[in-house]
């Protein structure tokens, strides 16, 4: 059988729609699977071993007829037997009509007209369980895997090698995550959280924990914000991946994460690290599986700089 899946979004999307292609091939282990990404998104799937081929077209952009045209040949030249779509657009409902795809499956809305088997849309559920619900089209049944990853040898042992030039010792390290990179950017909804704020809970865990080797994830659009970190904080360590996989390998090693809502958190619950997640504008029910070892703060007002230093250094000390 041959799949394709149409999965608009983010990394931190793929990460969290890679439950339901693993339940996908253990339900179909001859099965072929392809995946179409926005470019962004193509590194994700380093670390998962369920997708055969990964192909890029940018949803958001304002695609021509052309653009259009090109995606519909490469999914009529590949013969699929089935489609499985995150989106409720009418034009991927229509787009996959035209394909002869004969089982199409994807969420009711504006575009089930053109769908075979239309899924309800069920928003108020953790986002990997509504990604899940997908797989009724197949009537593939039973509980929704949980998030996990396959990550690469080498990329483990770059990790390993990471922690020894940065000098961490077995006592282990707290791995932070600031959302000033592009991987924290969802949508256009603000996630950063104020760098001064990130200082005060630095400076303060140094003082009560001083043997505790603390470790900023850096991004490429981070630079600023690890400047101003180490103003504060000069035995900050800081660590750049240059791949998904080995930031999850990094991350996989931590004792504790602490983030923000970005992919890094998601790749955290994948790896199963200890995670503590600061929320503003959206809901830890729906963006964390519910469980003690991953920790939503949510801002009381919906602004993440509302939440404040003491509220995250409880939750860290209690940990």
């Amino acid at each position: 059988m041959k799949v394709v899946a149409l999965v608009p979004g983010g990394i931190g999307d793929q990460i969290l729609f890679f439950p339901t292609l693993d339940r996908l091939k253990q339900s179909y282990p001859k099965a072929e699977i392809d995946v179409i990404v926005e470019p962004r998104s193509k590194g994700a799937y380093r670390v998962s071993q369920s997708v055969n081929d990964v192909f890029a077209f940018d949803f958001k952009d304002r695609n021509s007829p052309a653009d259009w045209g090109n995606l519909l040949g490469i999914l009529r030249d590949r013969e699929y037997e089935v489609a499985l779509s995150l989106g409720q657009r009418w034009t991927v409902g229509l787009l996959l009509w035209l394909t002869g795809i004969p089982t199409r499956i994807s969420y009711q809305g504006p575009g089930s007209f053109f769908l075979s088997n239309p899924i309800a849309l069920k928003t108020e559920q953790y986002a990997a369980h509504m990604y899940y619900d997908l797989l009724q089209g197949l009537n593939i049944t039973g509980p929704c895997p949980e998030l996990s990853l396959n990550v690469p040898k080498k990329d483990i042992e770059w990790a390993e090698q990471e922690q020894q030039k940065l000098g961490i010792g077995e006592g282990g390290y707290l791995l932070i995550h600031g959302g000033s990179s592009q991987l924290a950017q969802t949508k256009g909804i603000k996630k950063i959280y104020p760098v001064e704020k990130w200082q005060e809970i630095l400076q303060t865990l140094n003082q009560q924990q001083p043997d505790l080797s603390m470790v900023v994830l850096k991004g490429p659009e981070d630079e600023a914000f690890v400047s101003q970190l180490l103003q504060g904080s000069p035995s900050l360590k800081v660590t750049s991946a240059p791949d998904i996989g080995k930031l999850a390998a990094m991350i996989a090693n931590a004792n504790l994460m602490l983030c923000t809502d970005s992919a890094p958190m998601h790749l955290s619950v994948a790896v199963k690290t200890f995670t503590i997640a600061l929320f503003g504008p959206t809901d830890p029910q729906k963006l964390l599986p519910a469980s003690d070892k991953y920790i939503g703060i949510s801002s009381p007002t919906g602004k993440i700089a509302d939440i404040t230093p003491q509220m995250v250094l409880d939750k860290i000390l209690g940990s």
